[in-house]
């Protein structure tokens, strides 16, 4: 009975959330409707940032504060004329207004939860102790990023004119990257560069942050010791979340560097014996740090829809693709480790859909749509992996979009009407397409590694270059591959949401942090100009999604994809792999093909000057019935 009460009150928090995330979405709908009365919170936070509003600012920076992405708000700020250290001072700016609104939205939640009682003490206390931790994260995420990204980052680049292969050798050489398991070179890093007598130092985040990072441990003792008084009397899992909260101390106090990897997958391996439907999110993700790759300061709390069952209907088709791409391969025992290897990966999977509940950190500069990890690959080889699906969220966030004139430009009035009509009404069909595209990602990213893979093809620093391409083809190949036909009726669907986001990751371009999706995209663009879906002529895109063309596709991806997992079982240096598509023209990878060059130019070019204005001409409420 206790069991169905908790249920019950989760329903009730995610409903919470749900209706939270409707009303913040709704200063899109008065942005759409010109109520801009009722935008004063946009005035405020222009006000903040010391700028004139215009309409184009006015839509950068709702999609700050409700998308929390700043990608739209870096290119008013450049067409304003602000030279590069203004636009990082303003981006800092913004990052603090949308941080102190989201932190206020966070509060209200864990308020509302003791408020009426909702789940049980253990459970408030989680609730409470992350957001407490969460407060001393984000105001740690300023300075790690003015001392990382916007600091030594840029100071190493300048230090060989822009030239990062040779900043990976001067790292290489003087041996600033972090040790793992078995004292060989990391895939990731727990420390940052200090220059000391004019020479750069490796050190663990306790002493290149000491304040912040003591301050972090001391919220987490305080956690913990909350959670001792506490019981968990629905899943049993409190010492569970208490050795997870010890581990986690233990990693930030850590001042060794060749240790930081082993303490931190001691974090994975405690985090990973957590089952219950509230998930902490720890710093998992190392995107944001090109060269390397430090560890981003993630914290949050994920929460699984009550309404989910378990099942195994992508997995299971994602790993009868892989053995049809496997069994084409010549055998050997290495090829063969390998594909065991991410075999007993996909075994081990626990897959949660659900939505984000508390986030902060480096969460304010854009929330992930799913994730799998730990990335940790001895971690996974003994414990598995997560896979978090936020469906409910993406799809709320979708539909409140505005819509832009830049798409139809671009795309044509009738293929977005096809989409929208679907989006906004095949709602069941659209969670089968997330499937295939998002959550069959996810699982793309378990084949064809082992747990050396990442750190032999990152020698020239690409791999995450590529391996998104792969994460998201492991998907697409096993709807291509699939020999049963209870998604055939979605093939439309999937193929106009490839070409879509094909074409909108081409406005990632200068958004350092991003570059592996750009890349993706890159790649995704060869497939469809090859086989003629997409052509450029005239500055006018034609899409022609016939059966006859995504036949043709089909069998590029699948040429494409087997080429691609030979390359991972030979861990060739993933940067020989991504040439034969783009290679890098100043600061930013551009295609080989001319035709799809121009277009990335057009496109590019278009995204700047009218990549803020809304598209008049069509209303959601032709679409809403």
């Amino acid at each position: 009975m206790m069991n169905d009460k908790f249920l019950n009150d989760l329903a009730e928090v995610y409903e919470y959330l749900d209706l939270q995330k409707n009303n913040i979405n709704k200063l899109i709908t008065y942005l759409e409707d010109e109520q801009l009365d009722k935008l004063t919170i946009i005035e405020e936070f222009a006000q903040k940032l010391g700028l004139e509003l215009d309409s184009n600012l006015r839509l950068a920076l709702v999609t700050r504060l409700v998308n929390l992405r700043d990608d739209s708000l870096v290119q008013v700020l450049k067409k304003l004329g602000k030279k590069e250290d203004e636009v990082i001072a303003l981006q800092e700016k913004a990052y603090c207004f949308v941080r102190d609104y989201w932190h206020e939205k966070h509060k209200n939640t864990v308020e509302y939860i003791k408020h009426n009682n909702l789940l049980t003490p253990f459970y408030q206390a989680i609730f409470e102790g992350v957001y407490k931790v969460g407060l001393k994260m984000s105001s740690w995420q300023s300075s790690w990023t003015a001392h990382i990204i916007n600091g030594i980052n840029k100071e190493l680049l300048n230090m060989f004119e822009g030239d990062e292969k040779k900043v990976f050798e001067y790292l290489k050489k003087h041996k600033l990257f972090d040790l793992g398991h078995n004292n060989i070179e990391a895939d990731r890093s727990y420390s940052a560069l200090i220059k000391e007598k004019g020479e750069y130092k490796s050190k663990a985040y306790i002493e290149s942050f000491k304040e912040q990072t003591t301050a972090v441990i001391d919220e987490l003792e305080e956690f913990e010791e909350k959670l001792i008084e506490l019981e968990d009397d629905i899943y049993n899992q409190k010492w569970d979340y208490i050795l997870y909260i010890q581990a986690l101390i233990k990693a930030f106090s850590e001042n060794k560097t060749h240790l930081l990897v082993e303490r931190w997958a001691d974090v994975d391996r405690a985090w990973m014996k957590i089952k219950a439907p509230v998930q902490i999110g720890h710093p998992l993700e190392y995107y944001e740090d090109h060269f390397r790759k430090a560890v981003a300061l993630e914290w949050d709390i994920r929460l699984t829809n009550p309404h989910f069952a378990q099942n195994d209907h992508r997995v299971n088709k994602i790993k009868a693709a892989f053995a049809k791409i496997f069994d084409k391969f010549e055998k050997s025992a290495k090829y063969q480790n390998t594909y065991d290897f991410s075999l007993k990966s996909l075994d081990k999977v626990q897959l949660y859909i659900g939505r984000p509940a508390l986030f902060f950190g480096a969460e304010f500069n854009g929330l992930f749509s799913a994730q799998v990890v730990p990335n940790d690959e001895i971690v996974s080889k003994e414990e598995g992996k997560k896979i978090f699906a936020f469906s409910d969220e993406i799809l709320q966030t979708s539909r409140a979009k505005p819509f832009l004139k830049l798409s139809r430009e671009i795309f044509g009035q009738e293929l977005l009407q096809k989409d929208r009509e679907f989006l906004f009404n095949e709602t069941d069909k659209w969670h089968q397409v997330y499937d295939i595209s998002t959550i069959g990602h996810e699982y793309g990213h378990i084949l064809w590694c082992d747990d050396e893979t990442e750190t032999v093809m990152n020698e020239t620093g690409n791999f995450k270059n590529i391996e998104e391409f792969k994460a998201t083809t492991g998907g697409l190949i096993s709807f291509f591959l699939d020999s049963e036909d209870d998604e055939k009726d979605l093939e439309e669907h999937v193929l106009i949401d490839l070409v879509k986001r094909s074409v909108g990751l081409i406005g990632w371009m200068e958004v350092d942090e991003v570059q592996p999706y750009y890349c993706e995209g890159l790649i995704h663009l060869t497939g469809l100009f090859e086989v003629n879906i997409l052509d450029f002529e005239n500055e006018k895109l034609s899409i022609d999604l016939s059966s006859s063309k995504i036949e043709e596709l089909k069998q590029w991806y699948v040429k494409t994809y087997s080429d691609l997992a030979q390359h991972y079982l030979d861990k060739k240096d993933a940067t020989l792999f991504l040439e034969k598509f783009a290679k890098k023209e100043d600061k930013y990878f551009m295609p080989l093909d001319s035709k799809i060059k121009s277009f990335v130019e057009f496109y590019f070019n278009r995204y700047k000057e009218i990549g803020q204005e809304l598209d008049k001409e069509d209303k959601k409420s032709n679409y809403i019935k």
